[in-house]
């Protein structure tokens, strides 16, 4: 792990150095009062929940940045995302690299459009009985592809992420973006709901939506004799009556 010094050549820094910067800066601001939000990774693992581990494979879709996402992938496991914080279509993060000071990451989305709002509240009407089996990603695998289809589903393409950093490389993603990224996917394991809000989907309408329309159908339905209901002469013929 590397990064451009101001004379153009590279200057090396182990990961054991990295985590040794990264938890130094993290107890100096708790010193001072600051309550940061790192990204801790227990091992190789970066996540383990449904939601985690499906973002996280939604970028190594797009194989143009894979060299930037494999690199990465050693910061975020070397704990050098010092803070991350999810906002509807924005996260917030702080990295630690080569140099003293962390770098400054921010990573937007582009907002759903309204036919792609319209289509998941749609869907999940009929399809998601509960929020604890949104949370759990317990729900049928043709909802599963409204969120990971390539191109088209709720995980978005690279090209609707937009990143910035404060580092002096000037490549379209570097490595302490990438470890942003991964650090998006390592928070959904502690809550999948930051999805929804990262994605600007209200979760109290969407929930809302699915028992509203599961209601109303029962409603309507409730003056048609079902076909499980038997009638008087089918009764006395059973019975011999």
């Amino acid at each position: 792990m590397s990064y451009y010094d101001y004379y153009g050549g590279y200057t090396y820094t182990s990961v054991s150095e990295l985590k040794a910067k990264a938890k130094k800066y993290v107890e100096e601001q708790r010193k001072k009062g600051v309550e940061l939000s790192p990204v801790e990774i227990d091992g190789r693992t970066i996540a383990k929940s449904w939601w985690g581990k499906s973002w996280c494979e939604n970028l190594e879709k797009y194989a143009d940045y894979y060299s930037r996402l494999e690199r990465g992938r050693k910061y975020v496991r070397a704990n050098c995302v010092l803070d991350l914080q999810i906002e509807a279509g924005e996260v917030t993060a702080l990295v630690q690299g080569s140099r003293t000071k962390p770098y400054s990451v921010t990573v937007t989305i582009d907002e759903l459009t309204e036919e792609q709002y319209d289509r998941i509240v749609e869907k999940c009407a009929s399809k998601i009985q509960n929020i604890d089996d949104l949370v759990k990603g317990n729900f049928p695998d043709d909802l599963k592809s409204l969120f990971t289809e390539k191109g088209a589903g709720l995980f978005p393409s690279m090209a609707k992420i937009h990143f910035k950093c404060s580092c002096p490389d000037y490549a379209d993603m570097c490595k302490h973006t990438a470890a942003v990224l991964y650090g998006i996917g390592s928070r959904f394991d502690t809550n999948p709901l930051l999805f929804f809000k990262l994605r600007g989907v209200d979760m109290e309408k969407l929930i809302g939506n699915a028992i509203k329309d599961r209601i109303e159908s029962m409603i309507e339905n409730a003056d048609r004799p079902s076909k499980r209901i038997m009638t008087d002469d089918k009764v006395a013929e059973l019975f011999g009556i």
